[in-house]
């Protein structure tokens, strides 16, 4: 019996000592899903005006700080990252990263060249950094612009595969990284991409007569954040409302003014 004690210690202290089996990990939160009639401000220029009582604000993912999308988090607002996808722009702190071949034509904006989209193996880590800057800043969504460019003279022969296969990169490098993503205009590829994306921004669909063309989102049950600039809002609200868009009126700088339906 005494031979017995020693190793019936040992065999005590080994079970006391044993380290307990990690924890599940907890599981990612669930990523923002808007749905429709969520009103919205969409301000890209001038000093933010956080105090317009909304659900959703739209703004610039550089230039704003962390802490910008916090307050409006303590304000019970949503925050969408805009970030242009399809362009390059001379302006960004990331500008110098971009590979002159990748640069094609204007898009129309001071400093902003159309990108060639068929690059995927240069432009998906160039996006995935700033994706992880919406991230790291608290955004909720992103707003990823110019993703029509097959639609465009851009200086490089883009088809609409190429668009599809694009813009479903953006979608997943947002998703992977928890956040909303919106299919911007690219109104062509709505029946294809609608799965891939959680909401869509639209410009000037009713004064093109192409609201209709957004429904499948809105049946969907996901929202449609819309915007005119040259029509009244008593020129575009009616119909809008009807089909259930988030309409508003803005100005082209897109500065805190609006005109909500």
């Amino acid at each position: 019996m005494r031979r017995l004690l020693p190793l019936l210690a040992l065999l005590l202290l080994a079970a006391c000592t044993t380290a307990p089996p990690p924890a599940d990990p907890v599981p990612p939160a669930p990523r923002w899903r808007p749905g429709p009639g969520l009103a919205w401000q969409w301000q890209l220029s001038g000093r933010l005006d956080p105090a317009v009582d909304v659900p959703v604000y739209d703004i610039d993912g550089f230039d704003h700080t962390a802490a910008t999308v916090a307050d409006l988090h303590r304000r019970g607002r949503k925050v969408i990252c805009y970030v242009s996808t399809g362009a390059w722009e001379d302006f960004r702190p990331d500008a110098a990263k971009f590979p002159g071949s990748l640069l094609g034509r204007s898009n129309g904006w001071p400093g902003e060249r159309w990108l060639d989209i068929r690059r995927t193996d240069l432009l998906a880590p160039l996006m995935a950094a700033r994706l992880d800057m919406c991230r790291a800043k608290g955004f909720d969504a992103v707003e990823p612009d110019n993703m029509d460019g097959y639609q465009n003279e851009t200086g490089f022969p883009l088809t609409p595969a190429d668009q599809l296969r694009y813009n479903r990169l953006v979608a997943r490098l947002a998703h992977d990284r928890g956040l909303a993503v919106a299919l911007k205009n690219d109104l062509d590829q709505i029946p294809q991409l609608l799965p891939d994306f959680d909401f869509a921004v639209n410009e000037q669909c009713a004064e093109y007569a192409e609201c209709d063309r957004l429904t499948p989102f809105v049946r969907a049950g996901k929202a449609v954040f819309h915007v005119e600039y040259e029509l009244d809002p008593h020129e575009f609200c009616p119909r809008t409302r009807e089909l259930g868009l988030s309409s508003m009126r803005k100005a082209y700088e897109l500065g805190a003014w609006r005109r909500a339906c």
